[in-house]
């Protein structure tokens, strides 16, 4: 058997040798400088382990007859690129269910103690049994902060107040994110395969350290409910957290405008609301105790103890996406659907021409855009003088308004009397005469 020895160095060399039968492989004679062809018997010529730490191809590479791969791109003919592995294809067009995510809008105020829709527009803090009622506010994001770095500017944050009570087994602590049943039905999640799956991704931050209860709780059909937990959260210290839902043969979502999903978080949730025994991480039929398994009262037990969110995006996919940032003018008129402002800037704002339907009643049509998810009901602030109507070089003061029975979610017609004079058929003009003055429309799930 022949061999055919290459020196190298003095320490050793390199020998190639054929195969016990000399026609399986053969050693061709390069036809360019530099180049060692090696064939099989077939004249195939294949490489099946190349590791080098840098590659530079000039011209063009190709894979098998169809697919070539040049500095212009990838191009196949005959076959199809697709992009089913990607997070089940799920990589373009709008990603977010979620509403502002981002905490950019808050039409009505910043800050309040109240509970309900208050400040950020989507977010709806609530709180039940509490001695002093939690304070939510829009704050800002601190720079040098991971979710900073990723272009997030604004969170909600709740601040606990003196709970001096303890926690007792009714009380809790929570924000909602409420999603229209049409939404999910829409959204191209086969919510009903346990192989399709939606995924939550979120920034949060805690001036206390624990974990978090966290519930997923669909409203059509029978309940259904979602429950995690977050991870144990290192004290004012900003985590994202990514949690994959899997679909579920029990789920129903109606193609409707009705409230279809809420996503709750929970700074303290009571004993009432949950069980050690109930099973995490898998959809369960909701009842009274499903919101999560029995929590620990760190964070409620301090005052003042702070809850802040941000960058909350819910999308079909078994992977978390880069967050959707959206314009704000874009992430308004989103949040336009649910909460419209008439007027909210303070004193002797114009806000519209009023007919006169008889002597003392006055109608104002407002068309609402973009359409609201229902006919919305009316918000404003009452007192004495806060509205006027003025006609002919006078005015007429009145306090309240009353939405009127043929509006509908593309126009509403609110009605005033009670200390107005007009002339019946004529306009008059309308403004604020108040610096809390304030009409709103809401159609809120």
């Amino acid at each position: 058997m022949s061999k055919i020895r290459l020196f190298g160095t003095s320490s050793g060399y390199v020998e190639i040798a054929p195969a016990a039968a000399a026609s399986n492989n053969t050693l061709t004679a390069p036809s360019t400088v530099g180049e060692i062809i090696a064939k099989d018997a077939a004249g195939a010529i294949g490489v099946t382990s190349v590791h080098t730490t840098n590659v530079v191809a000039t011209g063009t590479a190709k894979v098998g007859a169809a697919i070539t791969i040049s500095e212009s791109g990838i191009e196949a003919s005959g076959i199809g690129i697709t992009c089913a592995s990607i997070n089940g294809t799920q990589i373009g067009g709008r990603r977010n269910l979620v509403i502002n995510g981002a905490m950019l809008i808050a039409q009505r105020a910043t800050s309040s103690t109240s509970d309900g829709y208050q400040t950020v527009d989507r977010f709806r803090p609530d709180s039940g049994n509490e001695d002093e009622t939690p304070t939510q506010t829009q704050v800002d994001v601190s720079s040098g902060t991971s979710p900073y770095a990723e272009g997030f500017r604004r969170a909600l944050r709740i601040t606990n107040g003196n709970q001096t009570s303890g926690a007792g087994a009714d009380d809790y602590v929570q924000i909602e994110h409420r999603f229209e049943a049409q939404n999910i039905a829409n959204s191209g999640w086969n919510y009903t395969s346990s192989s399709s799956f939606i995924t939550l991704s979120f920034w949060v931050k805690s001036s206390v350290s624990k974990d978090f209860q966290m519930t997923l709780r669909t409203t059509d059909g029978t309940s259904q409910s979602f429950q995690f937990e977050t991870p144990t959260l290192s004290a004012n210290t900003w985590t994202k957290v990514v949690k994959t839902i899997p679909g579920n043969s029990n789920l129903q979502f109606d193609n409707d405008v009705s409230q279809g999903m809420t996503i709750y978080w929970f700074p303290y949730i009571g004993t009432a609301y949950t069980s050690s025994s109930n099973t995490l991480n898998s959809w369960v039929q909701s009842t009274s105790s499903t919101y999560g398994v029995t929590d620990p009262t760190t964070w409620y037990t301090t005052n003042d103890a702070t809850f802040e969110l941000t960058g909350v995006q819910l999308e079909v996919g078994s992977q978390a996406t880069a967050f959707e940032h959206r314009s704000k003018g874009e992430e308004l008129e989103l949040c336009k659907r649910y909460f419209q402002v008439l007027v909210d800037d303070g004193n002797a704002k114009s806000f519209g021409n009023a007919t006169g339907y008889n002597s003392d009643t006055i109608h104002l049509v407002t068309p609402l855009r973009p359409e609201m998810r229902t006919t919305p009901t009316l918000e404003y602030t009452t007192g004495t003088d806060y509205y006027g109507a003025y006609q002919n070089n006078t005015v007429d003061y009145f306090n309240d308004w009353t939405v009127v029975g043929n509006s509908h979610p593309r126009a509403v017609d609110i009605s005033a009397g009670g200390g107005v004079s007009i002339t019946a058929g004529t306009s008059v003009l309308l403004r604020t005469t108040q610096s809390a003055s304030k009409i709103r429309f809401t159609a809120e799930i």
